[in-house]
């Protein structure tokens, strides 16, 4: 191949894989709408061998230009040196994931007394053993994750905002605690990085979709999504996580992220019925998926169905904010009773509230358990649970 035409090609497929290394990681125009993280998992993993093989392809080729070039030859060898340094710049510490959004600095947590937090902000909650806490989806959405242990049991907190997608997770692979990183996004979906083999961990499923420990899975933790002042109802001892003062132009940025009014069009809420933002509620149980419109569920208040043989129950209360997921025994038959917002059950005549807490709580127990359930976009929960079905 004759000089120029090696140094042109070698220059090219040098920016290409620059560009094409974040690229299909991050949420560009068509990025994430291809089934390309294996081309990005190799491209990452071997970026300094390409870069080294191509660089030795160009390397002759330079010094001759650079001694021997004609001026206007010199000119334009400098310009594309100094384009690919300035590429290579914002893709490696610019537009990287975990160069836009980081970790926690300041992790404080305060008591119900002494919390500020408006009440009508929505969280994620976890309750392990004698032990509640609270994090705001403002807080946690801008760090993705966020570290912590609850009832001494190590925890990783993550949200996804452009999926709309809250996840708890036990950070044990193989029995060993690990550590993960922000690295990116598939089909618009955040990913991690452990920190022991480098494999790429999908946040809204907690599988790990690339590298040698592809196809394991984290242990799911069981979480609800509500409005904090529903969640101190229900655990009134719950210490709730505080803004970190060195991100609150980041957390700024989230606000109208909750109601689904916040301007990114990557986050805002499609307010119609199965639309790529439009919200759903996913229920994965006895090996089946089904999700159920948001719209229908404010609309009615109360949606009875099955899975598989398990009978469900949806709630939500009056301010459409915080819903709840119960599955049924086999003898309760819950009616709804819009004029006073509860549940009575027409065969034990027990009567709950639209959060489960019921008149004779040992009955409860049997009558009402909690389920896993999320509220996320539906595109999202398609594209993750590709069998699933809907509720219509």
């Amino acid at each position: 191949m004759k000089r120029p035409l090696l140094l042109i090609f070698a220059f090219a497929i040098l920016l290409t894989v620059e560009i094409l290394r974040v690229y299909f990681i991050m949420p560009f125009p068509g990025s994430q709408r291809s089934n390309t993280i294996d081309i990005a998992y190799f491209i990452n993993n071997n970026i300094w061998w390409i870069r080294l093989l191509l660089i030795i392809l160009m390397i002759s080729s330079v010094l001759y230009y650079l001694r021997k070039g004609r001026w206007w030859q010199k000119t334009i060898l400098i310009f594309f040196m100094l384009l690919y340094g300035l590429i290579a710049y914002a893709f490696n510490f610019k537009f990287l994931a975990d160069k836009m959004f980081y970790q926690p600095k300041e992790k404080l947590f305060a008591t119900t007394a002494a919390d500020t937090t408006d009440k009508n902000k929505l969280i994620i909650g976890v309750a392990l053993g004698d032990e509640a806490k609270a994090y705001p989806i403002e807080i946690i959405g801008y760090h993705h994750q966020v570290r912590d242990t609850v009832d001494h049991q190590p925890v990783m907190i993550t949200y996804c905002t452009v999926c709309r997608t809250g996840r708890v997770y036990s950070p044990f692979v193989d029995g060993k605690m690990e550590q993960f990183r922000l690295v990116g996004m598939d089909h618009f979906n955040a990913m991690f990085e452990d920190q022991t083999t480098k494999s790429w961990w999908q946040q809204a499923t907690g599988v790990a979709i690339a590298g040698s420990l592809k196809g394991k899975q984290l242990p799911e933790i069981f979480s609800r999504q509500m409005r904090l002042g529903d969640w101190l109802i229900l655990h009134p001892n719950s210490t709730v996580l505080q803004p970190d003062k060195n991100f609150k132009e980041q957390y700024d940025s989230l606000k109208g992220y909750d109601a689904g009014t916040i301007h990114s069009g990557l986050e805002k809420r499609d307010s119609a019925s199965w639309k790529f933002k439009s919200w759903v509620i996913g229920i994965n149980l006895n090996g089946q998926s089904k999700a159920y419109d948001w719209n229908t569920l404010t609309e009615k208040k109360v949606i009875h169905d099955q899975i598989g043989k398990t009978r469900i129950l949806l709630t939500v209360e009056p301010d459409n904010r915080t819903f709840y997921a119960f599955a049924l025994s086999d003898t309760s038959n819950f009616s709804f009773d819009p004029a006073t917002n509860l549940l009575k059950d027409d065969h034990s005549k027990l009567i709950c509230k639209l959060n489960g807490q019921c008149t004779n709580e040992a009955m409860k127990e049997v009558a009402l358990v909690p389920i896993q359930a999320y509220q996320e976009f539906w595109h999202s929960w398609r594209t993750f649970h590709p069998s699933t079905t809907k509720y219509e």
